[in-house]
């Protein structure tokens, strides 16, 4: 009953971050509503393999949270540098 409860809670909150997602007033707080998201979403993939007796749901809820994570990285690495090729200053480009 507890893990029931204890879904149901991380629905409202996957709701309240979607309101989060879609009225947030800067790009981070959208990105922080999708980052929270994720989260919310690798706690209820773990629940639900609790509670359907199935471990190997939190295998993926493990590489969920590694994807969650790399995601958020790349965005902001997108948002500070303006593309996700670029490597960054390099000696001979800083040398005049």
């Amino acid at each position: 009953m507890m893990f029931a409860a204890v879904a149901c809670a991380l629905l409202v909150t996957i709701a309240l971050a979607l309101t989060r997602a879609a009225l947030g007033p800067t790009v981070f707080d959208r990105l922080q509503a999708a980052n929270t998201i994720g989260t919310c979403a690798m706690l209820l993939l773990a629940v639900m393999g609790f509670l359907t007796g199935r471990p190997d749901f939190l295998d993926l809820a493990l590489v969920y949270g590694l994807l969650n994570i790399l995601g958020t990285i790349a965005v902001l690495k997108y948002f500070r540098h303006g593309d996700l090729g670029d490597p960054g200053e390099t000696e001979e480009s800083s040398t005049p």
